[in-house]
């Protein structure tokens, strides 16, 4: 037997969704553990709320998608702020893997304290690079760690725009 996708209708008559909190609530009681009311989901190890629906999971945010839109994303949804709970309808948007990509947290290794600069030891200088196609792009050596960040933030709004993460 086939699984039916979730239709908005249906999603509608289980949960209900605050567009101010990004918060979904169950309607229905579907188990003593998830009562009328309470809020639906848990938060798994990436840190991506989900919701287990009859017997899929599914990620909140996607949710909130087809709760408001009545259609699934075509692609990724981004979280414009970065935090991955922050399920408020005005705070995603529809996103390619690049895209999405672009708008991503510091790497644990960072040293620099800003996004896409690096100490290079040989030229006692800071460089700074940008991620393009798939490569890293050089965009030059500098004297601080802040002049090879403002290069790689106006290179950002260059080739990125509005995927451009906030720093």
């Amino acid at each position: 037997m086939k699984k039916t996708e979730l239709t908005q209708e249906r999603l509608k008559e289980l949960l209900s969704y605050d567009p101010e909190t990004g918060v979904f609530r169950w309607r229905v009681s579907l188990s003593n553990r998830k009562p009328v009311g309470t809020i639906a989901g848990y938060i798994e190890r990436h840190g991506y709320r989900c919701i287990r629906i009859e017997p899929r999971r599914y990620k909140a945010h996607r949710l909130v998608w087809l709760y408001v839109t009545g259609a699934w994303p075509k692609d990724q949804l981004d979280h414009i702020n970065g935090v991955r709970t922050d399920n408020r309808v005005s705070n995603l948007r529809e996103a390619t893997r690049i895209e999405n990509n672009r708008n991503s947290k510091f790497y644990a290794n960072n040293t620099s304290g800003f996004r896409c600069v690096r100490w290079v030891a040989r030229a006692k200088k800071w460089e700074a690079y940008i991620g393009l196609g798939g490569r890293h792009t050089y965009l030059g050596l500098f004297p601080t760690p802040e002049e090879a960040s403002a290069a790689y933030e106006a290179a950002r709004v260059k080739y990125f725009g509005e995927f451009r993460r906030a720093v």
